[in-house]
């Protein structure tokens, strides 16, 4: 009679629970990001580029390069090495790592969705001679692995370039996991 109970218990406990949503996260990430005096802004693409900033093939995103430009236009250029410091890559990473937010908030809506940042393929726009891309590009891992937790952490290359785009300090792209 005692395993019928249990049994009957365990029957009522999966049915109620199914169809219910669970929730990624024990806090909203939106909310987070605003705790953070982090503001989202939408996205465009830079003029006489034609690509798409992200494209999904069934629950992964993927993230164009995007590089640290601010919402008004404004751009962190330069070597790091010889133009910028560690510490100025390191900014212009973290600035680059809220404009793939914005991207990808723009992809799917809602960023509580995001099951795993899966990878990241940083490069630095670096004097020949700079051996610590590592460093730079810690300015995007580590705001994404504060806003998202252990979801975050993330598979990653980091690079020297002899150059990128209009001179930006890094260029960094991502492979996201989304809950579908």
């Amino acid at each position: 009679m005692k395993h019928f109970f249990i049994y009957l218990l365990t029957i009522i406990l999966t049915y109620t629970s199914y169809g219910q949503e669970t929730s990624l996260y024990n806090y909203d990430i939106e909310q987070k990001l605003s705790e953070m005096e982090i503001e989202l802004s939408k996205p465009k693409l830079p003029k006489g580029i034609s690509i798409e900033l992200s494209s999904q093939s069934g629950n992964l995103i993927f993230l164009s390069g995007n590089g640290p430009i601010s919402p008004n236009g404004d751009k962190i250029t330069g070597k790091v090495g010889t133009d910028l410091t560690i510490e100025q890559g390191y900014e212009a990473a973290r600035l680059t790592a809220i404009n793939q937010l914005s991207v990808l908030k723009a992809q799917i809506g809602d960023l509580n969705k995001v099951e795993k940042i899966v990878k990241v393929f940083g490069m630095v726009n670096a004097d020949p001679s700079f051996t610590d891309h590592p460093k730079v590009i810690n300015g995007f891992s580590d705001l994404l692995i504060e806003v998202f937790g252990e979801r975050g952490r993330h598979a990653r290359s980091a690079v020297g370039m002899s150059s990128l785009p209009w001179n930006l300090a890094c260029e960094i792209e991502m492979i996201v996991q989304i809950k579908e």
